[in-house]
């Protein structure tokens, strides 16, 4: 088998959303995995608007969120009674084409993308574990593992997208701090009847809480919980042991339980994501509370940060030294994560007195009332979709014109009548030029030399709400952040942007 340019180990989402998007940009790569198949259960559900508007890059997101449920509210029970109920949709709406939490498992979510995957002539390659890494100047060599033998390789470069007990991360002797929380979860994947299979309900009480998400279109919730101390005992724990608190708090009876299980939190960061021609992500690089759903999205944000610029470096279209962007850009995300879910969890699930006092009466009360204000509940919606996740201290990142500073999420302008939105052109998943209003001669010039294409958006009503300046010039990266802005529309400091980071080098 020939040497790939990348070797990615690990197939959950991360490795799988890499493995597409490398796919999707004509990238030789074997994604390996030492499992003998996809998870057969799982305890990520949440996909949020960030994620989908990368998948809709890859041309995957309407098949997602059909396969999915949208929650499309958050009910805040205390006691059994409902306390507050937020309009996910209303809260995103004009921010994001996907204004709502997509609850999807990610044992259907990994079929998904191997589906995907094998139509883009890719198969996982399961039951084969990498025993020995090692690397030089000009690649990596990997030993890798199956029963028929091993096998050692040659790849350019190796990303460890094989969780927190990573391989990977162990060749490369990169630390792992953190810790792990004592409470012992549960998630139980159940039929029950009554309330409403869209609704994503928040169940609070001083004993503790259950968290119910809609699984699929059959009905079925899945429940996410602490485990009552009084409960962990010799023997293994059954839906038994919380069925009780969980039927009182959701105003439910479980009729069927489909499968049960129990599991640890920890609480970790990489103490680096790139080690010469190594890279970690997801839960290889950064491991935390699953307070905001935000595990996975984070790794799949991981998983397409790195992608594109893997592939316009072995595909010669910019200078290598955009890979030095991957670790900071994203290490700084996963530590404030990992420090603002922690201090969330310890404050909901702690088992003294203030956690008893949060669930039982602080936080019921107070999510209501701030959630009544609307410039909150639309920040609430750009933080847990990860819409909000800016990339502004980036050396990748120059330029600011009104209120959108170089490394922001391109924002979202949506179509007019009859007209495709501003996130239509990102399908491309590569560089180009936005402007609302009119281009110059002097703009089109500059990016005609490069071969980077300019995308002219009629000036409107809609692009002023969404922050942007008329006739200012935005360079957008692969990945839908923009990396150069300038209000002037002949933009006199983009030449010098591109040709120092070899984009100026692209048309020869």
């Amino acid at each position: 088998m020939n040497d790939p340019d990348v070797l990615i180990v690990g197939a959950g989402p991360t490795g799988l959303v890499l493995a597409l998007s490398l796919a999707r940009q004509g990238l030789r790569f074997r994604i390996v995995d030492r499992a003998s198949g996809p998870g057969q259960a799982s305890r990520a559900l949440a996909m949020h608007a960030r994620t989908l508007e990368f998948y809709r890059q890859l041309g995957i997101a309407d098949g997602a969120v059909a396969r999915g449920v949208e929650g499309r509210s958050i009910r805040m029970r205390q006691g059994g009674r409902e306390r507050a109920k937020v309009d996910l949709t209303a809260m995103g709406v004009g921010l994001s084409p996907f204004p709502f939490v997509l609850v999807f498992p990610q044992d259907d979510h990994e079929r998904f993308l191997i589906e995907h995957l094998a139509a883009a002539g890719v198969s996982v390659e399961w039951e084969r574990a990498l025993v020995e890494l090692s690397q030089d100047d000009t690649g990596v060599t990997a030993t890798l593992e199956a029963e028929s033998g091993r096998e050692t390789l040659r790849a350019a470069y190796v990303v460890g997208c094989d969780g927190a007990h990573s391989r990977v991360r162990e060749a490369l002797g990169i630390e792992f701090p953190g810790g792990t929380y004592n409470q012992i979860f549960y998630v139980a994947d159940v039929m029950a009847g009554g309330g409403d299979i869209n609704d994503v309900s928040v169940n609070l009480a001083a004993e503790g809480f259950v968290l119910m998400m809609p699984v699929r279109s059959r009905g079925a919730r899945r429940l996410v919980g602490v485990m009552p101390p009084s409960e962990i005992g010799e023997g293994a724990p059954t839906i038994e042991a919380v069925r009780p608190l969980a039927e009182r708090l959701l105003g439910l009876r479980i009729e069927t339980v489909n499968w049960f299980s129990t599991y640890h939190v920890h609480h970790r960061v990489a103490s680096r994501f790139r080690q010469g021609r190594c890279f970690l992500a997801g839960d290889a690089g950064h491991v935390h509370s699953p307070a905001g759903g935000q595990g996975m999205n984070t790794g799949i944000g991981d998983a397409f940060n790195l992608a594109w610029k893997l592939a316009q470096v072995l595909n010669g279209r910019i200078d290598p030294s955009v890979l030095d962007t991957y670790e900071p850009e994203r290490i700084a995300f996963a530590r404030v994560l990992v420090a603002t879910t922690d201090r969330a969890f310890q404050a909901v699930v702690g088992a003294g007195l203030f956690g008893k006092l949060v669930r039982g009466l602080l936080a019921p009360r107070l999510f209501g009332a701030v959630t009544r204000l609307a410039a909150v509940r639309r920040l609430m919606f750009k933080t847990i979709s990860q819409i909000r996740i800016a990339y502004r201290d980036s050396i990748l990142s120059e330029g600011r014109v009104g209120s959108v500073r170089a490394g922001d999420r391109l924002p979202w302008v949506p179509g007019g009548q009859g007209e495709a939105d501003n996130y239509s052109p990102l399908r491309s998943l590569d560089w180009q030029v936005h402007l609302y209003g009119q281009a110059t001669t002097t703009i089109a010039s500059i990016l005609a030399s490069a071969s980077i294409p300019i995308h002219v958006f009629a000036w409107s009503a809609r692009a002023a709400a969404a922050g942007l300046t008329r006739d200012a010039v935005y360079l957008v990266r692969p990945d839908g952040h923009v990396g150069f802005a300038a209000a002037d529309p002949a933009a006199r400091d983009l030449p010098a942007y591109l040709a120092r980071w070899g984009l100026a080098r692209r048309a020869a």
